[in-house]
């Protein structure tokens, strides 16, 4: 398991999933595991996924590609993923290969929640 999972209903009762992920290194080694429990998730019927990287202090290509994988899938579902509590370096590497275009990306889950209304 990659993901530390909470689901929450919001005001409208769509429901949001909050999803942390629980390795320092999201790397190969947990990718493919990563990309299965996000397309679970998108599957579940959430509307939003809130995916924090607080424990997170590497990210390499593999895991940057299940997470894109994971946004093909949302789409096509009208389902959301936002991307929060990014440490500096990891934050740094997204914006530098335009991702931050790709994701709305936000400091807390209580920012990403206020957007999301």
């Amino acid at each position: 398991m990659i993901l530390q999972v909470t689901e929450i209903n919001d005001e409208a009762q769509d429901v949001i999933a909050q999803a942390t992920i629980i390795p320092q290194e999201a790397s190969l080694a947990n990718a493919d595991a990563f990309k299965e429990e996000m397309i679970t998730l998108v599957a579940s019927g959430t509307k939003l996924i809130i995916v924090s990287f607080e424990n997170v202090n590497y990210i390499d290509s593999s895991f940057l590609g299940s997470l894109v994988v994971a946004l093909k899938h949302a789409m096509p579902r009208n389902v959301d993923i936002y991307l929060v509590a990014l440490k500096p370096d990891v934050k740094s590497l997204l914006t530098l290969i335009r991702m931050d275009k790709v994701f709305k990306m936000f400091n807390t889950y209580e920012e990403a929640m206020e957007a999301s209304k």
